[in-house]
């Protein structure tokens, strides 16, 4: 897979393969039993981790708890699919009949991305090219950062919280040896409903978003990084310290100080207001006292840049790692010869996927219930991801329904080179249980949000460039 496609997994199984054996790649788990979020997802089994990282159905489930869990299932409301409007149509404009996206996905090479909390929080610094969700971005070109309308919601004029970044190098070409897209999204679900519809506009590129994607990249020889892989023995260090970065939210560029101690930095007016409430105001009369702590050349940034950035706020998303999976491992074949040991799903359990198989059929009633039922049996294969990745100008998303698919005219062309932008990732819903998202109706909640690359991942001027991000609400939030 590696050889044909990025992958999610750190640095230096990618970009530095050529000197690393597979045989010192680190192979993660997932998660062992954890109750997944609802928000879009009705998962279809009671599934852990046995002593050899394999899927098993819990060998403790009888018949009658199957049977128990089947009519569950029966009876679960899910809110995309229940509405009696069968109006499913969204925005100023219907679906182009054109659309490149059929009901039917083509079965492609997918990377899983699924998320596991960093045993060392160092590990996620910059220069060791990290894939995270949550906490705080790791820059890849540290000293050029997006600045102005970039960093805020075009909608409320708040500053972007950061959601998740993904290592994908490119080694077909020197100048994407380091590449990492970012996507930063508004934490207000009114902001996200202006936004998903006014992606349906003539210009989408010009609409007013609170979903926000950058691309930056980097060759090999550049003069931020070594040309050798991290060694992870503590002597790792980034050559330069970078641009000092905002205080409160630790995500934009502070370019703003603090009129009174003049050491505290801020991306925002709001920040500082944030963090002057929260106590900053005592702090600073402390920094005037003792004026050698307000000196900014006490402020080593070269020891900075190689620890963890501390930030005043306590309203950012929680920090994991994102470690990667092929899809395919999760696929199931049970063979007739295969003994139970070695067999992902228990053949005693083959009963339970014939219930499945049924229900899912039952959703066959529209177009929007067929591929809701094809989405949750695609996913059900490995309930916990939180990312899917496929870089490939034919792969399509895995979308949750057939209404709020865009056709190609939807997806604008790269505003740098003006080369077609195609689909590199998608995130999952899932995601909100790992933050603590609440499930209520004025929480934030997504069905997917798609990422659309530059298909050239082009050179230019701009450290970070601007990508484009579809987003698919559920029908039953969608309307406003």
């Amino acid at each position: 897979l590696y050889s044909s496609m990025p992958c999610l997994c750190p640095f230096q199984t990618a970009p530095f393969s050529s000197s690393i054996s597979g045989e010192e790649e680190i192979k993660r788990n997932p998660f062992q039993g954890r109750r997944l979020h609802l928000l879009h997802l009705t998962v279809l089994s009671v599934v852990h981790l046995s002593e050899k990282s394999e899927w098993k159905f819990s060998d403790e489930m009888d018949l009658a708890e199957r049977d128990d869990s089947a009519e569950m299932l029966k009876g679960l409301r899910v809110t995309s699919l229940d509405d009696e409007n069968d109006d499913h149509d969204i925005g100023e404009e219907p679906i182009n009949s054109d659309s490149e996206y059929d009901e039917e996905d083509e079965q492609e090479p997918v990377t899983l991305g699924l998320l596991e909390k960093p045993k060392n929080g160092l590990s996620l610094l910059r220069h060791f090219f990290p894939s995270k969700a949550g906490g705080v971005p790791a820059w890849l070109v540290p000293d050029n950062l997006p600045s102005g309308r970039s960093c805020v919601c075009d909608i409320c004029g708040e500053p972007l919280q950061f959601l998740l970044q993904v290592y994908a190098p490119l080694c077909d070409t020197e100048s994407t040896f380091h590449r990492t897209l970012y996507l930063f999204m508004c934490p207000s679900m009114a902001c996200l409903l202006k936004d998903q519809h006014g992606q349906w506009k003539q210009c989408p590129e010009e609409a007013a978003r609170s979903v926000k994607v950058f691309r930056s990249q980097l060759p090999r020889y550049n003069a931020f990084y070594s040309s050798e892989p991290p060694k992870h023995d503590g002597t790792d260090k980034p050559f330069s310290c970078g641009a000092a970065l905002c205080d409160w939210c630790g995500t934009w560029k502070g370019d703003k100080v603090c009129g009174n101690c003049k050491t505290v930095r801020y991306c925002s007016e709001k920040h500082q207001v944030m963090h002057w409430r929260s106590g900053h105001k005592a702090a600073c009369q402390r920094l005037n006292i003792l004026p050698e702590l307000s000196n900014p050349s006490c402020r080593n940034d070269e020891i900075a840049s190689s620890k963890i950035q501390k930030v005043a706020s306590k309203g950012l998303w929680p920090e994991f790692e994102i470690i990667n999976e092929d899809e395919s491992e999760y696929d199931v074949e049970i063979f007739d010869d295969m003994s139970s040991a070695n067999a992902l799903v228990s053949l005693k359990n083959h009963d339970m996927d014939e219930s499945m198989k049924s229900l899912l059929s039952s959703f066959e009633g529209d177009s929007d219930r067929r591929s809701w039922a094809s989405f949750q049996e695609r996913i059900s294969k490995a309930p916990e991801q939180i990312l899917r990745y496929c870089r490939n100008v034919s792969m399509k998303p895995l979308w949750p329904m057939l209404s709020g698919q865009p056709s190609r005219a939807d997806i604008p062309r790269c505003s740098s080179c003006g080369a077609p932008r195609c689909f590199e990732l998608q995130v999952l819903p899932q995601l909100l249980y790992y933050f603590g998202v609440k499930n209520d109706p004025e929480s934030l909640d997504w069905a997917t949000i798609v990422v659309y690359a530059c298909e050239a991942s082009c050179e230019g001027s701009l450290a970070y460039k601007e990508e484009f991000a579809w987003v698919q609400l559920n029908s039953s939030t969608s309307m406003v």
